[in-house]
């Protein structure tokens, strides 16, 4: 019996090649759809039996080509899995899906981890906490959320990765400025009150349902600050077993029934109100954390959320069973910014506890890794300092002009 499958993964960003390298050497078939303006980057080809480019980046794609074409490859191919790499192809892998009756995760579960608004109105029905939000449909529903939840609020839109599009608001009349300055695009968006506290993520692996790994990290800058005003991003794994891990978990756990992931990879956002102590939910997603965080869950816990996620996916088609690999409880911490060199020289961070650097043009990116978690905490205050003189700079965050 012929145990190899044939996945069929799409990405529109540069990611996932540990993914794609551990889906081969399960001995499967893989082929990848990516974006032309991708052609040249170093796609693990050697792991890729074929790849097939799509003009335009994401929201360009034309969606009926893209089913045309890959219903053109299952001619000569049966098509097992259709995995999404990014946040931005979880609708493009939910359409295929359900186009072509392949199983996985459909196009309304799909929702529940890319639109904001879904997946709030999801977890409150659930009880799970959530700030106070409202849609932008109505005039009369916004008008009495704004007369009724304390300011300031946070315009987002519904269906944006990391933190980008955000609007920050403090009266009523800025926030119709906003909206009326939105226009018809106002049903993208949704408005939600800002909570001041800690940003928290869980990265974890689930199988049938169930958590099989999750471990819990702290911003110490967030996404947000950093997408509105620059800065340095720092994330580090909390405390395990402390009082917020344990909560966190909780919640995590909530979250992953009421949406029904079934398989796969999750990253997922939580917000520690400084007012009131409580746990909220912010957001989540069906894919591996951004932002070089896999690679820093990897230095605490000796997890590789990619290469474990396409192991649990090989299972899965397979019907065989996956096994954890025994985890690590180390404490890891990155450290990264946008610099003003192409390729800075970061020989000077030469601490023993430096176990990755960052490979990318104009970003100056360090990964630290300790047993003790005050060492991790203490060497990413002290390289953020070093960043700020003599490395970082900021840009502008492009301006929403297309919504999914």
């Amino acid at each position: 019996m012929n145990s190899s499958k044939t996945f069929l993964c799409i990405s529109n960003y540069f990611k996932g090649n540990a993914f794609l390298t551990a889906l081969k050497k399960q001995g499967n078939k893989v082929f990848l759809i990516t974006t032309e303006k991708l052609r040249e980057k170093p796609w693990a080809f050697e792991y890729i039996d074929e790849v097939f480019y799509m003009p335009g980046q994401d929201l360009d794609w034309d969606m009926d080509l893209l089913l045309k074409g890959v219903g053109g490859l299952m001619k000569d191919h049966k098509i097992e899995a259709i995995i999404s790499l990014d946040d931005y192809d979880v609708e493009k892998a939910a359409f295929l899906r359900e186009n072509l009756r392949i199983p996985g995760m459909g196009q309304t579960t799909g929702r529940y981890f890319r639109d904001k608004l879904a997946m709030r109105m999801r977890a409150k029905d659930a009880g799970i906490r959530v700030p106070p939000f409202a849609p932008l449909f109505n005039n009369e529903e916004i008008n009495r959320f704004a007369d009724t939840v304390q300011a300031p609020w946070v315009l987002k839109p519904r269906s944006e990765a990391s933190a980008n599009g955000i609007i920050k608001v403090h009266t009523k009349g800025d926030l119709w400025k906003h909206i009326d300055e939105l226009g018809e695009n106002r049903i993208y968006y949704l408005v939600e009150q800002f909570k001041p506290g800690d940003v928290y993520h869980a990265d974890g692996l689930q199988l049938g349902g169930k958590t099989l790994f999750l471990t819990v990290s702290k911003y110490l800058t967030t996404p947000m600050e950093i997408s509105q005003g620059g800065g340095i991003f720092r994330s580090a794994n909390i405390e395990y077993g402390s009082e917020d891990d344990k909560a966190i978990k909780k919640v995590n756990e909530a979250i992953m029934n009421a949406f029904g992931l079934q398989h796969g990879a999750s990253h997922t956002e939580f917000i520690k109100c400084r007012e009131d102590g409580e746990i909220y939910f912010l957001e989540t997603a069906s894919r591996v954390g951004g932002a070089h965080l896999a690679e820093m869950v990897e230095a605490a816990t000796d997890i590789n959320l990619w290469e474990e996620w396409a192991k649990i996916e090989n299972a899965v088609a397979k019907n065989e069973k996956y096994t954890l690999p025994k985890v690590a409880k180390n404490y890891a911490g990155i450290v990264l910014t946008l610099s003003k060199y192409q390729h800075p020289d970061l020989s000077p961070f030469d601490d023993p506890e430096v176990c990755f650097r960052v490979p990318l043009d104009y970003h100056a990116g360090l990964i630290v890794k300790s047993p003790k978690q005050k060492r991790v905490l203490d060497l990413l205050d002290s390289y953020a300092e070093r960043f700020a003189r003599d490395l970082s700079t900021s840009a502008d965050a492009p301006e929403l002009k297309k919504f999914h």
